[in-house]
């Protein structure tokens, strides 16, 4: 590797910033979950998930204290995994291709599961770079 993209991608700032951009839709969608609260319980409410306050309570919650985990860099494992797992379920919770049958919304469910998929691959990622971390 070119030795000056490599003294780029060592200094903390990259690292922060991936983390950053990595969890960016979680903590971008929390956050307006937060502001627009109706908003969010009216979301909650759209996919069938009761109670629909006490959904989006808990999706703030793990969008934006599994975020501020990674981004930080303490307990990377358990903010990575957190967002994982919420990932991992809104597969089949609301993105559930296999059981629609009209279009376009069908296609776009199966590519926004797969964009999932590689975004928990992400996620394991950042997790599995982080326990290699070199310790102080």
């Amino acid at each position: 590797m070119n030795t000056a993209m490599t003294t780029i991608l060592r200094r903390p700032a990259a690292t922060v910033l991936a983390r950053i951009a990595l969890t960016f839709p979680f903590w971008a969608s929390g956050l307006s979950k937060l502001i627009d609260f109706t908003g969010g319980v009216a979301e909650m409410a759209h996919f069938g998930l009761e109670p629909a306050v006490a959904f989006n309570i808990a999706t703030v919650a793990v969008q934006l204290g599994g975020s501020l985990l990674v981004i930080t860099g303490r307990h990377v494992w358990l903010g990575a995994g957190a967002l994982g797992m919420f990932t991992a379920l809104t597969i089949p919770l609301v993105h559930h291709f296999w059981t629609m049958s009209e279009e376009p919304f069908r296609t776009i469910a199966f590519h926004t599961a797969t964009e999932h998929v590689g975004l928990i691959g992400g996620l394991l990622g950042i997790a599995v770079l982080s326990a290699h971390k070199p310790r102080a």
